[in-house]
């Protein structure tokens, strides 16, 4: 089974730290090139250091991802850099709590477009570019890879989670959308759903919220809380050919959780 990633470009937004992070470090040691594409500068900068503009493997990018110009940049530092795009995952992700029965509007648009309209306008301009990439290279090869991260909280209800867990469903369905409509360009659209995974969300709830760790452990059938990192070789396996004949799914990451998660805490 070939998952290297050898030779490949990737771009990793929300790399400056969490899944992201993991993801990107994770592509970085499988041998691709990677651009760690974030909102946080000094993140970036505590992460990549010297590497952040200067390295034979490694870029960073910051800027606010949800500006259309901000993405457009994004892409063409991408092929200035190493020419190509190979890989994209929309890693990206912002959880706001709140009230389902005074949730306000703007909370809302928020939510779908931090969590999913960014990073369905980046997957159409890398699409573009991959298309273009494709008219050059052999026709028959897959022409590349789109990954979204999504959440458990698509299909499990979660009333103080609900503008997060309507953005995640969103998210879902344009991973089978995009699927069905670049698979003529030979284009691989998947998502990563997850939970009990140790993101910067959870470690911020697990401090505030005493018990929390004990009722997630015991509601993942594999007993415990994943790393970030555990989700860097699911994202590989998408990435790479050894997934070529894989397009429109969603990966659950989650110890087992969507298999008893009905009447369990909140999924994070």
């Amino acid at each position: 089974m070939n998952t290297s990633l050898q030779g490949k470009t990737a771009i990793v937004t929300g790399a400056g730290r969490g899944i992201g992070l993991a993801i990107a470090r994770h592509f970085r040691e499988a041998g691709a090139n990677v651009v760690y594409a974030d909102g946080d500068e000094a993140a970036l900068e505590a992460e990549l250091g010297a590497d952040m503009h200067g390295h034979d493997q490694v870029r960073g990018f910051s800027g606010d991802l949800g500006q259309k110009l901000t993405l457009a940049n994004l892409v063409s530092a991408t092929i200035d850099s190493f020419e190509r795009i190979d890989i994209l995952v929309n890693a990206h992700r912002n959880v706001q709590f709140c009230d389902p029965l005074t949730v306000e509007e703007e909370l809302m648009g928020d939510m779908m477009r931090q969590n999913m309209s960014s990073a369905l306008k980046l997957s159409q301009m890398v699409a573009k570019r991959m298309t273009a990439q494709a008219e050059i290279d052999q026709p028959e090869i897959q022409a590349g890879s789109i990954i979204n991260l999504t959440s458990l909280a698509a299909d499990r209800p979660q009333p103080q989670m609900m503008a997060y867990s309507i953005a995640s469903a969103a998210q879902a369905q344009a991973t089978r959308s995009l699927a069905m409509a670049l698979a003529p360009k030979k284009i691989r659209v998947n998502g990563i759903a997850f939970a009990s995974i140790m993101s910067n969300v959870l470690q911020s709830s697990l401090k505030a919220e005493p018990g929390l760790r004990e009722r997630l452990v015991a509601a993942t059938p594999l007993g415990r809380i994943a790393g970030a990192e555990e989700i860097g070789p699911a994202a590989q396996f998408l990435a790479s050919e050894a997934s070529s004949f894989i397009t429109g799914q969603i990966l659950r990451v989650d110890g087992g959780r969507s298999l008893a998660d009905a009447l369990t805490p909140p999924v994070y």
